[in-house]
């Protein structure tokens, strides 16, 4: 079965005005439009285009509540055994017009862990100072529709950030007034190791007595701007990417310890069609950029930065991975021209993205991909327009539309030209 579903996007703050309008063909709502959510969660469940198709259902979450078998498919509906059937992903058209909050989320143990113990403390489900709404966690990837998408994702190498303090010692001696003696501090903390460094930044940093985390942010943030300077100058900076986005925080976050912690991660730029794979306990923050997201379907997000909202520095410290990685950047596997499949290392999803041109060779303007499914899956056609037909019956996709499709419909055909996203379970 194919039901159409759509959404109103999340409105909020840092979201872009027109990056999902313009993708989609839609008329901007002239304010902040940043995530439009496709999918189940109860956050935001996506609205069901025609009710009378699905029982008179008028949102995705009550129809999958009302007919798991159906709607999921048998294995899906009862694989959650201490929990009701859901929809295990869910997928996001992200548009990120200033910086997100440094971020990071649990393990499956850890969430539901950290669920029953504060539903134990009597902690209320949309409690300002709750950190697990469910017990479930999640996995993110993104695969980037604007040119470029920036992010910080993961620490560094520590001889990355070795290198980063050495610029920062030598923009310091450049100026008139070296204040070396904090560089040395931000340094002697590293040497005990990363835990001890984020430690300090958000403990100091966030009302503590001794004043050292914000002296190295305003130093920090004044020899990022020093070193505008002398590049407009013609000298040459190094990890001048990093320097820019300590400037671009600032002045989104004045005095935020998450400036500092920035130089600590790995400064990411996507182009369009590359994807990154968050798992379990890496720190990350969407800086600016247009993507596809999908995730596993939960809301349990601990901060650790560059937010007015809650932290949990303890809770935070407990579920972040200090190993040091490489940008966390997720090859696609090729199923065949034009369809690339994006697979993390989880059972929750994966995306299919389909891009098809009219071929040249032929008098047909139509080409043709399949896809087999293995549960439940969401399309979104982002450009062009498709007829997609399953073992059962067959809908036309166009530019800005979304459908939910059952797993009974088999093994997929997307005819027609554009492109196409294509979340579902995990092989």
């Amino acid at each position: 079965m194919f039901v159409g579903i759509t959404n109103t996007p999340r409105n909020y703050a840092w979201g872009s005005t027109r990056a999902i309008a313009d993708l989609l063909g839609r008329t901007p709502s002239g304010g902040p439009e940043a995530e439009l959510w496709l999918g189940a969660h109860a956050g935001s469940p996506s609205v069901i285009e025609d009710p009378a198709l699905v029982g008179g259902c008028d949102t995705l979450a009550e129809w999958i509540a009302a007919a798991p078998e159906v709607a999921l498919g048998a294995d899906w509906a009862s694989r959650e055994a201490d929990a009701a059937p859901r929809l295990p992903f869910l997928l996001k058209i992200l548009a990120a017009g200033r910086p997100l909050s440094l971020q990071a989320h649990p393990t499956s143990a850890q969430a539901r862990a950290g669920f029953e113990l504060e539903n134990e403390a009597g902690v209320a489900i949309d409690a300002g100072n709750r950190n697990y709404r469910d017990p479930f966690h999640k996995p993110e990837l993104l695969v980037a529709l604007s040119d470029t998408f920036e992010a910080l994702c993961g620490f560094r190498p520590l001889a990355e950030v070795r290198g980063i303090i050495a610029e920062l010692r030598l923009l310091d001696l450049a100026t008139d007034d070296s204040q070396a003696a904090i560089i040395d501090l931000l340094e002697s903390h590293l040497t005990r190791g990363l835990p001890d460094t984020v430690d300090w930044l958000l403990r100091d940093g966030r009302g503590g007595d001794s004043g050292e985390v914000e002296w190295l942010v305003e130093r920090v943030v004044a020899l990022a701007e020093h070193a505008q300077f002398l590049a407009e100058g013609g000298a040459a900076i190094g990890y001048a990417r990093e320097l820019a986005a300590v400037r671009v925080l600032a002045a989104e976050y004045p005095g935020d310890p998450g400036i500092v912690l920035a130089l600590l991660l790995n400064r990411v730029s996507l182009q369009r069609g590359e994807a990154m794979y968050l798992p379990a306990g890496n720190i990350h923050a969407y800086l600016s950029g247009l993507g596809v997201e999908l995730m596993a379907a939960s809301d349990n997000v601990l901060r650790g930065g560059l937010t007015a909202k809650h932290i949990d520095i303890e809770e935070l410290l407990a579920v972040l991975d200090f190993s040091p990685a490489p940008s966390p950047y997720l090859a696609p596997i090729v199923l065949g021209d034009g369809v690339s499949l994006y697979r993390p290392d989880v059972p929750d999803f994966e995306l299919v993205h389909i891009e098809a041109d009219a071929d040249a060779a032929s008098s047909s303007p139509v080409t043709m991909r399949q896809i087999t499914l293995t549960g439940p899956a969401i399309a979104i056609c982002t450009a062009g327009g498709f007829l997609v037909a399953g073992a059962a019956s067959s809908r036309p996709l166009k530019r800005g539309q979304a459908v939910y499709v059952t797993p009974d419909e088999g093994t997929l055909t997307f005819a027609g030209t554009g492109e196409v996203f294509l979340a579902t379970t995990g092989a």
